[in-house]
């Protein structure tokens, strides 16, 4: 039996339309063939970076009715998916960027030098694309990390088609977004099926199972996101897996930190907590405060700015009730303190606050504080002296971010050094005196951390994240004519490149 795919309204649960159906074996079949036969479409840069910028000015041509649709699934707000769809045409640019410059590529060449020990034959080295890359789109971010967001940008990039598993909550806003990808791609000739999308839970089974598929980039839960983890590594031939699965993201606010700016942090924080009702993967799940007065002060700013946050819709019931039932678990634990709890109102939240002395969190019996809890809430670990926090850190899994707040005073402190080099073990993103929310589209930005924060050690944010759909390869000996274009002596596709050790710009 079929089953229909159904657009709901997540503020009232109500029924819009159909959105077609969930995808059976023989579906998935298809998409995945159909994606593959594309990789020659691809091959030629120039053709690639057209297809991203051309992908990029049709979601902001139709921005407006995007965001309408994307907020009716999600409750995130029109303001807030207006500000997404930005931020992905802008990633879609920034990787067009990316392939026009050929530097990705990574050629290497180094020619034969007979009088080395051993002798050195001619090497010539660059990347190529993987095959299909599947991506499984995340329920919090309806563009960025969707049909059209870093994953699939990245992997089109890279030179590899795309099949889309859409997430159950916003297949309208999925289907929206395919219909401009689709769009573009016939105006640069190029075939549709460069990025095709699936319905349905056993397609996502089915699609990383799938011999044609050659990696996966997964945004979600550390539960579904292992599971498909375990069956990348189970195939025949495994495949890479790029998943951002879970992260606490512990913030440490230093006690002179407290003493000279306790208001700040403790109302900068309340706003991070809450953004998108506490849906960021980057929330601060976790916070270190001095016990004392100036704590105690901070933690009532805090709460005061929680308590002021409006009640908020969270993306579906199922996500609202796993909220509700995770901070009631966590506020029954011995010595946990509840300044705000979540009253009951129907399909919405309002921000939790939990407090536990630290020295707790250092047996098993409060391990549940130490996991993320997805929604607008936080749990403030009160510590008597430093040693009680480096204890718990000690204790946390890997993290996509890790915050210090510190005093101007202890910039220079060898102990600030120390506590900085412990939070990086921990994190891939290390933020000083700001907050974690809000992830720049950057170069230089990575987004993603050790397990069970990512799968791979690699970044879903930022141009090297194309790296991911990319294995190099190496030519040795080869006669030039029989070299691809971005190897051969005389450079004739102008790309940067290393020579003898040498860095060519063109």
């Amino acid at each position: 039996m079929v089953n229909s795919v159904w657009s709901l309204d997540a503020r009232t649960g109500a029924r819009r339309h159909t959105v077609g159906d969930e995808a059976d074996s023989a579906a998935v079949d298809q998409a995945v063939r159909a994606a593959h036969a594309t990789r020659s479409a691809l091959a030629d840069r120039t053709v690639r970076a057209r297809f991203l910028r051309v992908a990029a000015d049709g979601l902001d041509a139709r921005s407006a009715e995007l965001a309408a649709i994307g907020d009716t699934e999600t409750a995130l707000g029109v303001p807030r998916m207006l500000s997404e769809i930005a931020r992905t045409s802008a990633q879609l640019r920034a990787f067009a960027e990316v392939v026009a410059d050929g530097d990705f590529l990574d050629v290497i060449i180094d020619h034969a030098d007979p009088d080395t020990t051993p002798p050195r034959p001619d090497l010539r080295r660059f990347k190529i694309p993987l095959g299909v890359v599947a991506v499984y789109s995340a329920s919090n971010f309806p563009f960025a990390f969707s049909v059209a967001g870093g994953d699939t940008a990245s992997a089109l990039a890279a030179g590899c088609p795309v099949v889309v598993k859409a997430h159950p909550d916003h297949p309208a806003t999925s289907a929206a977004t395919w219909a401009v990808l689709r769009q573009a791609a016939e105006d640069c000739r190029l075939p549709a099926d460069v990025v095709t999308v699936v319905h349905g839970f056993d397609a996502g089974v089915e699609l990383v199972a799938h011999p044609l598929v050659a990696a996966v980039g997964f945004t979600g839960s550390v539960r579904g996101g292992r599971a498909l983890f375990d069956a990348a590594a189970a195939r025949p031939t495994p495949i890479p897996f790029h998943g951002e699965l879970g992260s606490l993201n512990p913030v440490v606010v230093t006690e002179a930190a407290t003493a000279e700016r306790g208001e700040l942090i403790g109302t900068g924080l309340a706003g991070s907590v809450t953004l998108g009702t506490g849906q960021f993967c980057v929330k601060p799940g976790l916070v270190f405060v001095p016990a004392g007065d100036d704590g105690d002060r901070l933690v009532h700013h805090l709460s005061k700015g929680l308590a002021g946050t409006r009640p908020g819709t969270m993306l579906d019931e199922r996500m609202r009730g796993n909220f509700v039932h995770g901070v009631a678990l966590r506020a029954a634990l011995s010595d946990v303190e509840v300044p705000l709890g979540v009253p009951a109102a129907a399909r919405t939240v309002t921000a939790a606050l939990l407090t536990v002395p630290a020295a707790n969190l250092v047996g098993d019996d409060h391990d549940l504080l130490l996991e993320e809890c997805f929604g607008p809430v936080t749990v403030v670990a009160r510590y008597a002296a430093p040693d009680e926090v480096t204890t718990v850190l000690r204790r946390l899994g890997g993290n996509l971010t890790a915050t210090l707040q510190l005093a101007d005073s202890e910039f220079a402190d060898p102990g600030t050094v120390a506590l900085l080099e412990q939070l990086r073990a921990l994190a891939g993103r290390l933020v000083v005196n700001q907050w974690p929310t809000g992830v720049a589209v950057a170069p230089a930005q990575h987004h993603g951390g050790p397990y069970p924060a990512a799968t791979s050690t690699s970044t879903s944010v930022g141009s090297t994240a194309v790296e991911r759909w990319l294995r190099p390869v190496a030519y040795q000996n080869t006669p030039d004519v029989l070299l691809p274009p971005e190897l051969r002596e005389d450079n004739p596709l102008r790309l940067p490149r290393r020579v003898d050790g040498a860095r060519i710009v063109r």
